[in-house]
């Protein structure tokens, strides 16, 4: 019979406790300075080495040598009190679990007096100490007070408070601890290579979650595995169908398709998850934990080498893209509905039904009235004006775009911050004149800038301080602040940029977005129609986006057959659903044949876009215009009007 692994490698003195150290080392020094105090109380969750120091204190106590923190493990004691020992009769271990009555108590309160036979001290040693019952503690309380000089409690507890006052308050009282993930990674690898088996790395972490800090349970997990390893040694694929975590697979495949929007992708998964057999509220605890890793690699990119995180590269690679995809607001109101899920699926008698409720709820933030919902959908917003406001840039004057890039200036920030004020300074002047006179009298009269604090703050923290209030409210906080903002940093055509926002039905949204963005963004569209259907994305692998024109997105592809089969009904829908899911627009998809080449396609053609509007033009100036744009966006997709700062 094989001798399991938490009892081949139970540590022998107090160098080899692990994760221990704030207990080991001041037992160490009460040892070389004959501080010994006459009762210890070991406490601490099961499997963390309170009962093997106790068997260490009693071996360093009796060694021939001793007392000595570092026992010989020649001598008679330190062989019998060894972990593989015959044991000694100067060291009494006692389960209080099954002797823990008063009769028991007396009986050994009669043998304590008693000298040692061959050793220097009588060790009692009082395993599940918590168990013994108050007439026992109370039996026992003499002589715990007042010991014979020979004489050392070592009691062991995992509920410390449970123990008798009187008597823990008479013992010098160490509590152990869990081990954390690093040290005891670091265990199960030095124990893998000690006896020769071959572990795949991903298996680690599963066994130190399912380990769950305990040293003794992780062990024993790690010995079920040695017993059924092949000669390949132990194997992810087997480790998780032998412990009952959910694959991998599967949690990336439910954390890209709430990233996508897609549904049918989400419920497939929980569908895959019952029919394999998993327990629905083991899939939503592993996807919490999977959502906690996933903030904390948001909030921490080098999470992994900082010891936060402990996962293989390929799979921390896929996480950032995950929380990249997501945002810190979405990760953060999905990780709440799956906690307060994993709360009412306790006494549920329909797991998998409240597990697709908690799915529908992820997958729906328009329909959550609280503030996460609002924040979700406003990051939702900031990403696509990100996309609307550069895209023009770029197209319409490339060496401009090339110099915010070199300046590091992404947002434009630098050169608004000053236009805001320089306009806010010339509306300071002439309160009764329209923002772009009063813009170019006080530039004329080089009247110096001054700022004036600015209405959105005020709202912004109102809104804010008001927390989960109606989100018609916290809407039109937002829509405030936005049109006053634009009314701030306008330039001399502000007037016209607010009449032509304002008029913008909300169709006109996405005419803001060129080919050239579409393209820039090319890679996260592709990700997305991969969730739906991995043939349309094979298919947009090998097309371009050429041109954008009344609504309709033209894509090139490098013949025929391709064509006709991007242009199939299917296909374009999918395209269609998935551009509205990453911009927000409602495009018509055409198809045309392109011969491959290495420049970029419109570069043959001039885009209207590229050329310098002139002063025949205000309406396109007005539409570029990145507050106009930013009007625009709110309007349509969150229903806000326009109220004027004089109001």
């Amino acid at each position: 019979m094989a001798l399991a692994l938490y009892r081949t490698y139970r540590p022998a003195s107090f160098a080899e406790v692990v994760g221990q150290d704030h207990v080991t080392e001041p037992l160490m020094q009460a040892i070389r300075t004959g501080r010994i105090n006459h009762a210890y109380l070991f406490s601490g969750p099961r499997g963390c080495g309170k009962t093997s120091s106790a068997r260490i204190m009693a071996r360093s106590l009796n060694c021939v040598d001793g007392p000595t923190p570092t026992p010989c493990g020649v001598c008679d004691s330190c062989v019998g009190l060894a972990p593989d020992g015959p044991g000694s009769l100067d060291v009494i271990e006692i389960d209080a679990a099954s002797h823990g009555g008063v009769e028991d108590a007396r009986e050994l309160r009669e043998r304590a007096h008693y000298a040692p036979v061959s050793s220097r001290f009588k060790v009692y040693i009082v395993d599940e100490a918590h168990m013994v019952t108050t007439q026992g503690f109370n039996a026992l309380l003499k002589l715990v007070e007042e010991p014979p000089d020979f004489l050392v409690f070592i009691f062991a507890t995992t509920e410390p408070e449970k123990v008798l006052s009187t008597i823990r308050s008479r013992t010098h009282h160490y509590p152990f601890r869990l081990l954390p993930p690093t040290v005891m990674r670091g265990l199960l690898e030095r124990i893998c290579a000690a006896e020769q088996v071959e572990v795949e790395p991903a298996v680690f972490p599963l066994v130190v979650r399912a380990g769950g800090g305990s040293a003794r349970d992780a062990l024993s997990i790690l010995d079920q595995l040695f017993a059924g390893a092949g000669q390949d040694g132990v194997r992810y694929a087997r480790t998780v169908g032998l412990l009952g975590v959910t694959d991998e697979a599967l949690l990336d495949d439910v954390v890209g398709a709430l990233a996508a929007q897609d549904g049918a992708a989400v419920f497939q998964t929980v569908d895959r998850v019952v029919d394999a057999g998993h327990d629905p509220r083991r899939f939503a605890g592993d996807l919490l934990e999977r959502l906690r890793d996933l903030i904390v690699l948001d909030a921490v990119p080098d999470a992994a080498g900082k010891g936060l995180l402990d996962h293989p590269a390929d799979q921390l690679e896929r996480m950032g893209d995950q929380a990249a995809r997501l945002g810190t607001a979405t990760l953060s109101r999905l990780a709440d509905i799956v906690h307060i899920g994993l709360t009412e699926m306790r006494g549920t008698t329909s797991p998998r039904l409240l597990l697709e409720l908690i799915c529908a709820r992820m997958l729906l933030p328009g329909a959550s009235t609280d503030s996460g919902g609002l924040l979700q959908r406003l990051e939702r917003l900031e990403r696509r004006l990100d996309i609307r406001t550069d895209a023009p840039t770029i197209a319409g004057d490339p060496a401009a775009a090339r110099g915010r890039r070199a300046g590091g200036d992404s947002d434009g920030g630098p050169a608004v911050l000053e236009r805001g004020r320089t306009t806010a300074a010339g509306a300071a002047d002439s309160p009764g004149r329209p923002a772009g006179r009063g813009s170019q009298a006080g530039g004329g009269a080089g009247t110096p800038s001054v700022e004036r604090p600015s209405p959105p703050a005020s709202l912004a923290d109102r809104a804010a301080a008001q927390g989960a209030g109606t989100t018609a409210r916290a809407v039109g906080a937002a829509a405030q602040a936005a049109g006053t903002t634009a009314g701030a940093t306008g330039t001399t055509t502000a007037s016209t940029t607010a009449t032509a926002a304002g008029s913008t039905p909300p169709a006109a949204a996405g005419a803001e977005i060129d080919a050239a963005a579409v393209r820039q963004v090319w890679s996260e569209l592709l990700s997305i129609v991969r969730r739906r259907r991995r043939a349309t994305e094979a298919l947009l692998t090998n097309a371009t986006a050429l041109s954008v024109d009344g609504g309709v997105l033209r894509l090139g592809i490098g013949s025929t057959p391709l064509m006709r089969l991007l242009s199939d009904p299917v296909n374009t829908e999918i395209v269609q659903l998935s551009l509205k899911d990453l911009l927000g627009v409602e495009w018509r998809i055409e198809t045309v044949v392109q011969a491959p080449t290495l420049t970029d396609p419109q570069a043959d053609e001039p885009d209207p876009r590229d050329e310098e509007p002139t002063s025949e033009t205000p309406v396109r100036a007005a539409e570029r215009d990145p507050e106009a744009v930013a009007i625009s966006l709110v309007q349509s997709q969150l229903g806000a009007r326009r109220i004027d700062s004089g109001d």
